[in-house]
Protein backbone atom coordinates (compact mmCIF):
# COMPACT_ATOMS: atom_id res chain seq x y z
CA UNK A 1 0.00 0.00 0.00
CA UNK A 2 1.58 3.64 -0.87
CA UNK A 3 1.55 5.71 1.78
CA UNK A 4 -1.02 9.09 0.73
CA UNK A 5 1.01 11.55 2.66
CA UNK A 6 3.92 11.56 -0.20
CA UNK A 7 3.95 12.37 -3.52
CA UNK A 8 6.69 12.13 -6.29
CA UNK A 9 7.86 15.53 -5.61
CA UNK A 10 9.18 14.47 -2.14
CA UNK A 11 10.67 11.72 -3.37
CA UNK A 12 12.54 13.58 -6.09
CA UNK A 13 16.33 12.93 -5.84
CA UNK A 14 18.71 15.61 -6.04
CA UNK A 15 20.48 13.99 -8.58
CA UNK A 16 17.07 14.26 -11.20
CA UNK A 17 17.16 11.55 -11.76
CA UNK A 18 14.85 8.30 -10.20
CA UNK A 19 16.46 5.75 -8.40
CA UNK A 20 16.07 2.04 -9.92
CA UNK A 21 13.47 0.08 -8.54
CA UNK A 22 14.56 -1.54 -5.42
CA UNK A 23 12.55 -3.68 -2.65
CA UNK A 24 13.22 -0.49 -0.45
CA UNK A 25 11.00 2.74 -0.48
CA UNK A 26 13.21 5.82 -1.29
CA UNK A 27 13.34 6.99 2.22
CA UNK A 28 14.54 3.77 3.67
CA UNK A 29 17.53 3.46 0.82
CA UNK A 30 18.19 7.19 2.34
CA UNK A 31 18.60 5.88 6.07
CA UNK A 32 20.84 2.68 4.86
CA UNK A 33 22.98 4.85 2.85
CA UNK A 34 23.48 6.92 6.16
CA UNK A 35 24.23 3.88 8.46
CA UNK A 36 26.82 2.56 6.20
CA UNK A 37 28.63 5.30 5.61
CA UNK A 38 31.60 5.91 7.80
CA UNK A 39 30.94 9.53 8.65
CA UNK A 40 27.83 7.83 10.56
CA UNK A 41 30.75 5.44 11.99
CA UNK A 42 32.56 8.17 13.23
CA UNK A 43 30.40 9.42 15.69
CA UNK A 44 31.36 6.66 17.80
CA UNK A 45 34.43 8.77 18.57
CA UNK A 46 32.97 12.05 18.78
CA UNK A 47 32.09 13.80 22.03
CA UNK A 48 28.19 14.23 23.04
CA UNK A 49 29.45 15.87 26.79
CA UNK A 50 32.16 13.97 27.94
CA UNK A 51 35.36 13.32 25.72
CA UNK A 52 35.00 9.97 23.72
CA UNK A 53 36.85 6.85 25.28
CA UNK A 54 37.56 8.38 28.86
CA UNK A 55 34.36 5.72 30.22
CA UNK A 56 32.90 3.25 28.45
CA UNK A 57 29.46 3.46 29.50
CA UNK A 58 28.47 6.92 28.49
CA UNK A 59 26.77 8.33 25.00
CA UNK A 60 29.02 9.60 22.27
CA UNK A 61 27.38 10.95 19.29
CA UNK A 62 27.11 7.59 18.08
CA UNK A 63 24.58 6.57 20.68
CA UNK A 64 23.37 9.93 21.23
CA UNK A 65 22.16 9.35 17.17
CA UNK A 66 21.05 6.14 17.92
CA UNK A 67 18.73 6.92 21.06
CA UNK A 68 16.90 9.83 18.91
CA UNK A 69 16.06 7.89 15.84
CA UNK A 70 13.94 5.50 18.43
CA UNK A 71 12.30 8.28 19.68
CA UNK A 72 11.75 9.81 16.19
CA UNK A 73 10.05 6.25 15.24
CA UNK A 74 8.30 6.30 18.26
CA UNK A 75 6.61 9.75 17.70
CA UNK A 76 5.62 8.68 14.57
CA UNK A 77 4.29 5.38 15.66
CA UNK A 78 2.36 7.32 18.60
CA UNK A 79 1.01 9.79 16.18
CA UNK A 80 -0.36 7.46 13.52
CA UNK A 81 -2.13 5.46 16.09
CA UNK A 82 -3.66 8.82 17.73
CA UNK A 83 -3.98 11.70 15.04
CA UNK A 84 -6.92 11.87 13.18
CA UNK A 85 -4.98 13.69 10.36
CA UNK A 86 -3.31 10.13 9.79
CA UNK A 87 -4.51 6.80 8.70
CA UNK A 88 -3.27 3.60 7.51
CA UNK A 89 -2.49 5.46 4.22
CA UNK A 90 -1.35 8.40 4.86
CA UNK A 91 1.25 8.63 7.67
CA UNK A 92 4.19 10.45 8.65
CA UNK A 93 7.38 7.53 7.90
CA UNK A 94 9.10 6.52 10.37
CA UNK A 95 12.40 5.60 8.39
CA UNK A 96 12.27 9.02 7.33
CA UNK A 97 12.25 10.22 10.35
CA UNK A 98 15.22 7.81 11.74
CA UNK A 99 17.09 8.49 8.44
CA UNK A 100 17.01 11.90 9.71
CA UNK A 101 17.47 11.32 13.16
CA UNK A 102 20.37 9.06 12.34
CA UNK A 103 21.95 12.02 10.61
CA UNK A 104 21.28 15.33 12.36
CA UNK A 105 24.78 15.30 13.73
CA UNK A 106 26.80 14.05 11.23
CA UNK A 107 28.23 17.68 10.48
CA UNK A 108 29.29 17.87 13.92
CA UNK A 109 33.55 18.31 14.56
CA UNK A 110 35.31 16.75 17.31
CA UNK A 111 35.64 18.48 20.61
CA UNK A 112 31.44 18.99 20.86
CA UNK A 113 30.26 22.52 20.27
CA UNK A 114 33.58 23.82 21.54
CA UNK A 115 35.09 22.09 18.43
CA UNK A 116 31.92 23.60 16.35
CA UNK A 117 32.82 27.53 18.02
CA UNK A 118 36.57 27.29 17.14
CA UNK A 119 36.10 25.88 13.69
CA UNK A 120 33.17 28.89 12.73
CA UNK A 121 35.45 31.46 15.15
CA UNK A 122 38.42 30.61 12.43
CA UNK A 123 36.13 30.40 9.50
CA UNK A 124 34.20 34.07 10.17
CA UNK A 125 36.00 35.18 7.00
CA UNK A 126 34.82 32.66 4.90
CA UNK A 127 31.20 32.05 5.65
CA UNK A 128 31.36 30.41 8.70
CA UNK A 129 30.65 27.15 9.99
CA UNK A 130 27.60 25.56 11.94
CA UNK A 131 26.98 22.28 12.50
CA UNK A 132 23.46 21.55 10.49
CA UNK A 133 25.44 23.29 7.88
CA UNK A 134 27.86 20.75 7.32
CA UNK A 135 25.45 17.98 7.72
CA UNK A 136 24.01 19.52 4.61
CA UNK A 137 27.21 19.63 2.37
CA UNK A 138 28.40 16.45 3.45
CA UNK A 139 24.35 14.75 2.32
CA UNK A 140 25.06 16.66 -0.91
CA UNK A 141 28.57 17.24 -1.79
CA UNK A 142 31.37 15.88 0.64
CA UNK A 143 30.13 12.11 2.25
CA UNK A 144 31.94 9.58 -0.21
CA UNK A 145 35.33 10.36 -0.67
CA UNK A 146 37.08 8.59 -3.76
CA UNK A 147 40.96 8.68 -3.55
CA UNK A 148 41.23 7.61 -7.12
CA UNK A 149 40.21 10.20 -9.13
CA UNK A 150 40.40 12.59 -6.14
CA UNK A 151 36.79 13.66 -5.72
CA UNK A 152 34.28 14.37 -3.11
CA UNK A 153 30.68 13.64 -3.43
CA UNK A 154 27.37 13.98 -2.03
CA UNK A 155 24.79 10.95 -1.66
CA UNK A 156 22.35 12.02 -3.74
CA UNK A 157 19.47 12.20 -0.69
CA UNK A 158 15.32 12.98 -1.62
CA UNK A 159 13.71 16.28 -0.88
CA UNK A 160 12.08 15.18 2.09
CA UNK A 161 14.73 13.40 3.55
CA UNK A 162 17.32 16.74 2.51
CA UNK A 163 14.63 18.94 4.19
CA UNK A 164 14.06 16.90 7.02
CA UNK A 165 17.48 17.59 8.49
CA UNK A 166 17.50 21.26 7.74
CA UNK A 167 16.32 23.11 11.14
CA UNK A 168 18.00 26.17 9.97
CA UNK A 169 17.43 28.26 6.63
CA UNK A 170 18.76 31.37 6.87
CA UNK A 171 22.00 32.24 4.80
CA UNK A 172 25.61 32.96 6.95
CA UNK A 173 24.93 36.59 5.37
CA UNK A 174 21.63 36.99 6.85
CA UNK A 175 22.05 37.11 10.62
CA UNK A 176 25.42 38.49 10.44
CA UNK A 177 26.84 38.22 13.70
CA UNK A 178 25.43 34.71 14.50
CA UNK A 179 27.62 31.78 15.68
CA UNK A 180 24.73 29.12 14.72
CA UNK A 181 21.55 28.49 13.72
CA UNK A 182 22.63 29.38 9.49
CA UNK A 183 23.28 27.53 6.42
CA UNK A 184 26.20 28.40 4.09
CA UNK A 185 25.84 31.41 1.15
CA UNK A 186 26.83 28.78 -0.95
CA UNK A 187 24.23 26.27 -0.05
CA UNK A 188 20.86 28.11 -1.96
CA UNK A 189 21.21 25.49 -4.58
CA UNK A 190 20.34 22.83 -2.08
CA UNK A 191 17.33 25.05 -0.56
CA UNK A 192 16.05 25.76 -4.13
CA UNK A 193 16.10 22.48 -4.64
CA UNK A 194 13.92 21.50 -1.26
CA UNK A 195 11.51 23.86 -1.95
CA UNK A 196 10.81 23.36 -5.73
CA UNK A 197 8.99 25.90 -7.17
CA UNK A 198 7.99 27.41 -4.09
CA UNK A 199 11.30 28.63 -3.42
CA UNK A 200 11.25 32.27 -5.20
CA UNK A 201 8.26 32.95 -3.37
CA UNK A 202 9.55 31.57 0.20
CA UNK A 203 12.96 33.59 -0.45
CA UNK A 204 10.26 36.47 -1.02
CA UNK A 205 7.98 36.04 1.79
CA UNK A 206 10.41 34.34 4.93
CA UNK A 207 13.63 36.61 5.12
CA UNK A 208 16.74 35.63 6.99
CA UNK A 209 16.43 34.35 10.05
CA UNK A 210 12.54 33.90 9.85
CA UNK A 211 13.28 31.55 7.40
CA UNK A 212 14.54 29.00 10.11
CA UNK A 213 10.86 28.55 11.09
CA UNK A 214 10.02 26.88 7.93
CA UNK A 215 10.29 23.24 9.14
CA UNK A 216 8.77 20.20 7.43
CA UNK A 217 6.68 17.79 10.02
CA UNK A 218 9.66 15.20 9.82
CA UNK A 219 12.06 18.01 11.13
CA UNK A 220 10.01 18.77 14.21
CA UNK A 221 9.49 15.35 15.01
CA UNK A 222 13.85 14.69 14.82
CA UNK A 223 14.41 18.15 16.38
CA UNK A 224 11.63 16.80 19.85
CA UNK A 225 12.98 13.61 19.48
CA UNK A 226 16.69 15.14 19.85
CA UNK A 227 15.84 17.42 22.60
CA UNK A 228 13.55 14.52 24.55
CA UNK A 229 17.12 12.75 24.28
CA UNK A 230 19.63 15.11 25.12
CA UNK A 231 17.74 16.80 28.21
CA UNK A 232 17.04 13.58 29.84
CA UNK A 233 19.73 10.97 28.64
CA UNK A 234 22.58 13.82 28.70
CA UNK A 235 21.16 13.73 32.37
CA UNK A 236 21.90 10.27 33.22
CA UNK A 237 25.25 11.07 31.56
CA UNK A 238 25.96 13.84 34.31
CA UNK A 239 24.63 11.65 37.12
CA UNK A 240 26.29 8.68 36.14
CA UNK A 241 29.63 10.24 36.32
CA UNK A 242 29.12 12.37 39.71
CA UNK A 243 29.14 15.22 37.67
CA UNK A 244 25.17 15.89 39.00
CA UNK A 245 25.12 15.05 42.31
CA UNK A 246 22.59 15.58 45.19
CA UNK A 247 24.02 17.98 46.80
CA UNK A 248 24.68 19.82 43.59
CA UNK A 249 21.27 19.66 42.70
CA UNK A 250 20.06 21.04 45.77
CA UNK A 251 22.74 23.57 46.10
CA UNK A 252 21.49 24.54 42.32
CA UNK A 253 17.85 24.67 43.08
CA UNK A 254 18.48 26.96 45.96
CA UNK A 255 20.02 29.55 43.18
CA UNK A 256 16.73 29.54 41.16
CA UNK A 257 12.94 30.74 41.17
CA UNK A 258 11.69 27.46 40.93
CA UNK A 259 7.94 27.47 40.32
CA UNK A 260 5.93 24.54 42.15
CA UNK A 261 6.15 21.65 39.32
CA UNK A 262 9.27 22.67 38.90
CA UNK A 263 10.18 21.90 42.54
CA UNK A 264 8.39 18.56 42.06
CA UNK A 265 10.52 17.77 39.06
CA UNK A 266 13.89 18.68 41.20
CA UNK A 267 12.51 16.63 44.32
CA UNK A 268 11.25 13.37 41.90
CA UNK A 269 15.12 13.78 40.31
CA UNK A 270 16.71 13.77 43.85
CA UNK A 271 14.89 10.57 45.38
CA UNK A 272 15.67 8.66 42.04
CA UNK A 273 19.48 9.45 42.56
CA UNK A 274 18.79 8.48 46.07
CA UNK A 275 17.58 5.29 45.27
CA UNK A 276 20.01 4.50 42.76
CA UNK A 277 16.97 4.22 39.69
CA UNK A 278 18.02 6.68 37.89
CA UNK A 279 17.98 4.72 34.70
CA UNK A 280 14.53 3.53 35.07
CA UNK A 281 13.21 6.64 35.85
CA UNK A 282 14.06 8.92 32.78
CA UNK A 283 12.97 5.78 30.82
CA UNK A 284 9.84 6.27 31.79
CA UNK A 285 10.28 10.20 30.96
CA UNK A 286 11.40 9.10 27.68
CA UNK A 287 8.01 7.83 27.22
CA UNK A 288 5.95 10.71 28.66
CA UNK A 289 7.57 13.24 26.56
CA UNK A 290 6.86 10.98 23.22
CA UNK A 291 3.06 10.96 24.62
CA UNK A 292 3.36 14.97 25.35
CA UNK A 293 3.03 15.88 21.51
CA UNK A 294 0.30 15.99 18.81
CA UNK A 295 -0.43 16.99 15.49
CA UNK A 296 -1.72 20.58 14.73
CA UNK A 297 -3.24 21.34 11.03
CA UNK A 298 -0.80 24.58 9.97
CA UNK A 299 -1.99 27.88 8.65
CA UNK A 300 -2.05 27.19 4.50
CA UNK A 301 0.59 28.27 2.83
CA UNK A 302 2.35 27.95 -0.84
CA UNK A 303 4.72 25.04 1.11
CA UNK A 304 1.54 23.31 2.68
CA UNK A 305 -0.08 23.03 -0.93
CA UNK A 306 3.08 21.98 -2.44
CA UNK A 307 3.22 18.97 0.12
CA UNK A 308 1.80 17.45 3.60
CA UNK A 309 5.29 17.74 5.24
CA UNK A 310 3.99 21.41 5.66
CA UNK A 311 -0.02 20.88 6.07
CA UNK A 312 0.38 20.08 10.06
CA UNK A 313 3.11 21.33 13.32
CA UNK A 314 4.06 19.15 16.10
CA UNK A 315 2.54 20.86 19.09
CA UNK A 316 4.66 19.73 22.49
CA UNK A 317 2.16 20.21 25.88
CA UNK A 318 3.40 22.89 27.92
CA UNK A 319 4.54 21.19 30.82
CA UNK A 320 6.68 18.58 29.08
CA UNK A 321 8.07 21.73 26.94
CA UNK A 322 8.85 23.21 30.48
CA UNK A 323 10.48 20.16 31.76
CA UNK A 324 12.15 19.50 29.47
CA UNK A 325 13.92 22.91 29.56
CA UNK A 326 14.44 22.86 33.69
CA UNK A 327 16.63 19.58 33.00
CA UNK A 328 18.21 21.69 30.06
CA UNK A 329 18.90 24.53 32.48
CA UNK A 330 20.36 21.98 34.89
CA UNK A 331 22.62 20.55 32.92
CA UNK A 332 23.90 23.36 31.37
CA UNK A 333 24.60 25.30 34.57
CA UNK A 334 25.67 21.90 36.59
CA UNK A 335 28.01 20.25 34.25
CA UNK A 336 28.54 22.43 30.98
CA UNK A 337 29.51 24.99 32.89
CA UNK A 338 31.50 23.18 35.72
CA UNK A 339 35.58 23.64 35.91
CA UNK A 340 36.24 20.48 34.62
CA UNK A 341 34.36 20.72 31.47
CA UNK A 342 35.10 23.91 30.29
CA UNK A 343 38.94 22.82 30.91
CA UNK A 344 38.50 19.90 28.37
CA UNK A 345 36.78 22.47 26.09
CA UNK A 346 39.66 24.71 26.56
CA UNK A 347 41.55 21.62 25.38
CA UNK A 348 39.60 20.71 22.03
CA UNK A 349 39.81 24.48 21.38
CA UNK A 350 43.46 24.73 21.67
CA UNK A 351 44.13 21.43 19.94
CA UNK A 352 41.90 22.37 16.70
CA UNK A 353 43.33 25.73 16.99
CA UNK A 354 47.12 24.15 16.54
CA UNK A 355 45.89 22.00 13.86
CA UNK A 356 44.52 24.71 12.09
CA UNK A 357 47.37 27.37 12.38
CA UNK A 358 49.91 24.61 10.77
CA UNK A 359 47.26 23.82 8.04
CA UNK A 360 46.64 27.14 7.12
CA UNK A 361 50.31 27.81 7.10
CA UNK A 362 50.94 25.32 4.67
CA UNK A 363 48.28 25.55 2.54
CA UNK A 364 45.94 28.35 2.47
CA UNK A 365 47.17 31.20 0.87
CA UNK A 366 49.71 29.15 -2.44
CA UNK A 367 51.26 32.73 -2.95
CA UNK A 368 53.04 33.07 0.38
CA UNK A 369 54.29 28.89 0.73
CA UNK A 370 56.15 28.21 3.83
CA UNK A 371 59.54 27.70 3.39
CA UNK A 372 59.18 23.82 3.47
CA UNK A 373 56.41 22.68 1.70
CA UNK A 374 55.54 19.23 3.57
CA UNK A 375 52.58 17.39 2.67
CA UNK A 376 50.48 17.25 5.83
CA UNK A 377 47.04 16.15 4.72
CA UNK A 378 45.85 12.69 2.76
CA UNK A 379 46.63 12.92 -0.88
CA UNK A 380 42.57 13.74 -1.63
CA UNK A 381 42.69 16.57 0.26
CA UNK A 382 46.04 18.02 -1.37
CA UNK A 383 44.09 17.65 -4.72
CA UNK A 384 41.29 19.12 -4.27
CA UNK A 385 43.13 22.05 -2.03
CA UNK A 386 45.83 22.32 -5.10
CA UNK A 387 42.57 23.10 -7.47
CA UNK A 388 40.48 24.98 -5.42
CA UNK A 389 40.16 28.34 -7.10
CA UNK A 390 39.75 31.09 -3.87
CA UNK A 391 41.57 31.36 -0.35
CA UNK A 392 37.77 30.84 0.87
CA UNK A 393 37.45 27.80 -0.72
CA UNK A 394 40.61 26.38 0.48
CA UNK A 395 39.60 27.38 3.57
CA UNK A 396 36.16 25.49 3.25
CA UNK A 397 38.18 22.38 2.31
CA UNK A 398 40.72 22.77 5.65
CA UNK A 399 37.39 22.90 7.76
CA UNK A 400 35.76 19.64 6.18
CA UNK A 401 38.65 17.90 6.78
CA UNK A 402 38.88 19.52 10.39
CA UNK A 403 35.41 18.50 10.94
CA UNK A 404 35.23 14.30 9.90
CA UNK A 405 37.59 14.39 12.27
CA UNK A 406 36.92 11.71 15.60
CA UNK A 407 38.47 13.16 19.47
CA UNK A 408 41.03 10.74 19.48
CA UNK A 409 42.17 10.98 15.31
CA UNK A 410 42.67 15.29 16.02
CA UNK A 411 44.45 14.40 19.22
CA UNK A 412 46.83 12.14 17.95
CA UNK A 413 47.28 14.54 15.09
CA UNK A 414 48.29 17.21 17.27
CA UNK A 415 50.63 14.94 18.91
CA UNK A 416 52.74 13.48 15.91
CA UNK A 417 52.74 17.37 15.23
CA UNK A 418 53.94 18.96 18.30
CA UNK A 419 54.95 16.23 20.81
CA UNK A 420 58.37 15.01 20.38
CA UNK A 421 57.81 12.16 22.25
CA UNK A 422 54.84 10.52 19.62
CA UNK A 423 55.52 9.45 16.28
CA UNK A 424 56.45 5.97 15.70
CA UNK A 425 55.22 4.18 12.75
CA UNK A 426 52.49 2.49 14.48
CA UNK A 427 51.38 5.96 15.58
CA UNK A 428 50.59 6.78 11.50
CA UNK A 429 46.98 5.98 11.46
Amino acid sequence: MTNQFYQDFDRETASGYPRPDDYRTPFQVDRDRILHTSAFRRLQSKTQVFLSGEYDFYRTRLTHSLEVAQVGRSICQRLKQRSDQLSDDCYIDADLVEAACLSHDLGHPPFGHSGERTLHHWMRDFGGFEGNAQTLRMLTETIYANPRDGKLTGMKPTRAFLDSILKYKAFHHEVPGARNHFIYDDQETWLAFVFGMAWREVKETWSGSSRNSLKSIECQVMDWADDTAYSLNDLVDGINVSFITTERIERWAATQELNEVQAEHVSNLLRAIREERTEPVIGRKIGEFIAGCHLEEAEANILSRQSHRYRFNLVIEPEIREEADLYKRLALDVVFRSQQLQQLDYKGDHILRRLLEVFAERYLDPECPPPVALRLLPPLYEKLLGEAASKAARARILCDYLATMTDGFATRTYKRLFDAEFGSIVDLV
